[in-house]
C-alpha cells in the first residue's frame, strides 16, 4: 500500500488528483466544526447524550459518519446520510419503475439521468429531516431564535450544508481520486478514530490495577483490532468465481469467440446495507419515545429496552439480549432482501443465452437460473454470517466490558472497503499512464 502511494505520488497527474482530494476532505472537516446558528450547543449537547443512551448504537453510528458533527450539531450535522438514502431509494425504484430501468439500460446518458434524479431527492430528503429537527428543536427551546423563522433558518442551514457534502463527493469523484461520497464517509471515521483510543486507554490502561494488566488490556486489544481487519478485508475480497465459456461463431471467414471468461460473485454482495437496514429499525421505536418525550414503563418498557443495542451483553441483565437475536435474523434477512433485488439470476443466464455463453455442466436457460440462485444462496448466507459476527464483537465488548467505540463494526467495514477500493484506483490510473507512456515511445 505505501509503495502504491509513493509511486503514484512521483505521477504529475495523478499526485494533483491525491492533493485535490485531499484539500475538499479539509475544507469538510472545517465545516464541521461550525456550529449550526440559531441553535443553543450546550443544551442540544445534553439532550443528545441522553438520547444516545436511550436509543442504542445506531445514532452513534449516525454520529461517526458525520464525523462527530451530529452531537455538536454543526452546519454539516445531517451529513451525507439523506444523498445515501436516496442513493438507495432510487436504486430500488429503478427496479420497480420500468422508465428508470430504461434509464439504466441507456448507457451513460440514462445514468446521468438518474445521477440528476438523485440530488433532486437528496434535496428534499434534507429538507425533511432539516426541517424535522429544526420543529424539534423548537419544541424542546434549543432555538435562540424560538420562531417560526428560526425554523426556516436552520432548516434551510442544515439542507445546505448536506448539498454541499454531495457536490464534494462528486467534485472528488471527478477531478480526484476514490469515491467522493465514500471518502468523505472514510475521513469522518477516521476524525473519531483518536477520541475512541482515548476512551479504550481510559478504561483499560490508565484504569489498570496494575502495569501487568495495562499490558494484557494493550495485548488483547491489537489481537481483536487486527482479526478484525483481516476478517473485514477477507471478507470484502472474497467471491466465487462463476466459470462461463462461450460458443465459437464463423462470421464470414473469421472464426469469432470460444473465450472463456467468470462471473464474480462477491460473498458480501449487500455490503454493509444489512447492518444500516437493521441497526435502523430496531433504534425507531428508542428514538420515537425520546422525541414525543414518553417513557414507556411495564411490558413495552422491556420490549423498548431489549432493542436498545447498549443493553445487549450485559451480564446483570442478559434477558435484553434477545433483542440481539432479533438484530441478527434482521441482518440475515436483509442480506438476502437486499442481493435479490441488485443481482437478477433470470437476467444474467438471458443475457449469457443470447450471447452464446454457457456454464460448462450446466444447460443453459432454467437449469442456468436455478445453479445460480442455489450458488447465490450459499454465498448469501456466508456474506451475512460474516456480517453477524463483525457486528456482534463491538456488542460484546461494549456489553461485558464497556468499551463502546464507533470504529469497529460497520465502520470498519467501511473503512477497509473505502481504502481498498482507492488503492484500486490509483492502481488502474498508474497502469493507464503506463500504458500510454508505451504507445507514445
Amino acid at each position: 500500500m505505501l509503495n502504491t502511494l509513493k509511486n503514484a505520488l512521483k505521477i504529475k497527474d495523478i499526485r494533483k488528483r491525491i492533493i485535490f482530494t485531499f484539500m475538499i476532505l479539509i475544507v469538510v472537516r472545517l465545516g464541521s466544526q461550525l456550529p449550526t446558528p440559531g441553535v443553543d450547543s450546550a443544551l442540544f449537547s445534553s439532550w443528545f447524550s441522553s438520547i444516545t443512551d436511550n436509543a442504542g448504537g445506531a445514532l452513534d453510528f449516525l454520529n461517526a459518519m458525520t464525523g462527530g458533527s451530529l452531537s455538536n450539531l454543526s452546519i454539516l450535522a445531517l451529513g451525507i446520510n439523506p444523498y445515501i438514502t436516496s442513493s438507495i431509494i432510487m436504486q430500488l425504484l429503478t427496479i420497480a419503475i420500468p422508465k428508470l430501468e430504461e434509464m439504466q439500460k441507456e448507457g451513460e446518458d440514462g445514468r446521468k439521468k438518474i445521477r440528476e434524479i438523485t440530488r433532486y431527492v437528496t434535496v428534499a430528503l434534507a429538507l425533511l429531516e432539516g426541517g424535522a429537527m429544526a420543529y424539534s428543536f423548537y419544541r424542546s427551546g434549543y432555538l435562540y431564535f424560538n420562531s417560526f423563522l428560526g425554523i426556516i433558518m436552520v432548516t434551510v442551514v442544515l439542507t445546505a450544508g448536506s448539498a454541499f457534502l454531495m457536490w464534494a463527493g462528486e467534485q472528488i469523484t471527478e477531478n480526484g481520486v476514490g469515491n467522493g461520497i465514500s471518502m468523505v464517509l472514510l475521513f469522518n471515521i477516521i476524525a473519531r478514530l483518536p477520541q475512541d483510543f482515548q476512551k479504550l486507554y481510559d478504561i483499560f490502561i490508565a484504569g489498570a490495577t496494575n502495569i501487568v494488566t495495562g499490558t494484557m488490556a494493550v495485548i488483547i486489544i491489537i489481537c481483536v483490532l487486527l482479526f478484525m481487519v483481516v476478517f473485514v478485508v477477507y471478507l470484502q475480497g472474497g467471491e466465487r468465481r462463476i466459470p462461463v465459456q462461450y460458443s465459437k461463431k464463423v462470421v464470414g471467414r473469421k472464426m469469432l469467440g470460444g473465450q472463456s471468461t467468470h462471473i464474480p460473485l462477491k460473498v458480501n454482495t449487500a455490503g454493509v446495507i444489512p447492518i444500516i437496514f437493521a441497526s435502523s429499525l430496531m433504534s425507531i421505536p428508542s428514538i420515537v419515545i425520546n422525541l414525543l418525550g414518553k417513557s414507556p414503563t411495564g411490558v413495552w418498557g422491556h420490549i423498548v429496552s431489549a432493542m436498545n443495542s447498549n443493553n445487549w451483553c450485559v451480564p446483570s441483565a442478559p434477558w435484553y439480549s434477545i433483542g440481539l437475536l432479533v438484530y441478527i435474523v434482521l441482518v440475515v434477512f436483509f442480506a438476502y432482501f437486499y442481493t435479490s433485488i441488485t443481482f437478477n439470476p433470470i437476467e444474467v443466464a438471458d443475457n449469457m443465452k443470447k450471447q452464446g455463453g454457457f456454464i460448462p455442466g450446466i444447460r443453459p436457460g432454467k437449469p442456468t437460473v436455478d445453479y445460480l440462485v442455489k450458488i447465490l444462496n450459499n454465498i448469501i448466507f456466508i456474506g451475512a454470517l460474516g456480517l453477524v459476527i463483525i457486528a456482534f464483537i463491538p456488542f460484546f465488548f461494549s456489553g461485558v466490558f464497556g468499551a463502546s467505540v464507533s470504529f469497529l463494526g460497520t465502520s470498519l467495514i467501511i473503512m477497509v472497503g473505502v481504502i481498498l477500493e482507492t488503492l484500486k484506483q490509483v492502481e488502474s490510473l498508474m497502469l493507464v499512464r503506463h500504458y500510454k507512456g508505451f504507445l507514445n515511445e
